[in-house]
């Protein structure tokens, strides 16, 4: 079955913002705040919550932030619904631009409703779901919740090394939850196979029509070789 750009859209929205939410809230309420499970050891899971962006950072106030967040999650949403009827637009783009979405939005829940739906107790105990005594923080700061941490390879820079010598370094450090995931991988994408895209995909709304006219199998020369048909009895 082939999807539309909007069904698509939306299928790839919604299963992320899914998984996204139901890793954190089994996170949340079975991991104490900084506790790890080793997987593998290149793989971990550890509980932390940030207030910043993508793998933690910190930028500005977090309500501006969680402000900018909505924006930019609002004005991802528009621009998906502007491509819905786009054929000229690879589905590979539309997908790109939905997991962006999802992934802002992803984050966008836990900084509106997680101060709200859960407590913040002291470690070893475990966080509530819709707590009695109400939640950690008021609408619209909430913290984010990360688990996922990849520890590839370490190791020590040499002591001659300016600034770093000494120092020890861990390769991947950040500590990320399925959004980042979501919205990194696809940045890259995008950049990598559909940058020629962009430019193409916010054209006017007007050459979309012209597009649509010509794909329908309307000649837009008909019309101008109608007005100056010559007329037979004018010669």
């Amino acid at each position: 079955m082939k999807l539309s750009n909007g069904k698509l859209a939306a299928l790839l929205i919604a299963l992320v913002i899914v998984i996204d939410q139901a890793v954190k809230i089994w996170v949340k309420t079975h991991f104490y705040y900084g506790e790890e499970l080793m997987i593998t050891s290149w793989f971990r899971l550890v509980f932390i919550e940030n207030n910043g962006m993508a793998f933690g950072m910190e930028l500005g106030s977090k309500l501006l932030l969680t402000m900018f967040r909505i924006i930019a999650s609002g004005a991802f949403i528009y621009y998906l619904w502007r491509l819905r009827k786009r054929s000229d637009i690879p589905k590979g783009y539309i997908a790109c631009i939905a997991l962006i979405t999802a992934g802002a939005l992803g984050n966008v829940i836990d900084c509106i409703a997680y101060g709200l739906l859960f407590n913040s107790p002291m470690p070893p105990q475990v966080a509530q779901f819709f707590p009695p005594e109400g939640g950690y923080a008021s609408l619209f700061n909430g913290r984010v919740v990360d688990m996922f941490y990849f520890p590839l390879c370490e190791w020590n820079w040499p002591d001659w090394m300016p600034w770093i010598g000494g120092n020890h370094f861990v390769f991947f450090q950040p500590i990320f939850n399925v959004a980042d995931a979501s919205l990194s991988v696809s940045v890259i994408v995008l950049i990598l196979f559909y940058a020629r895209y962009l430019a193409t995909a916010t054209g006017s709304e007007e050459n979309r029509e012209d597009g649509e006219n010509g794909e329908n199998g309307e000649d837009p020369t008909a019309a101008t070789d109608q007005a100056i048909e010559v007329n037979p009895e004018e010669e």
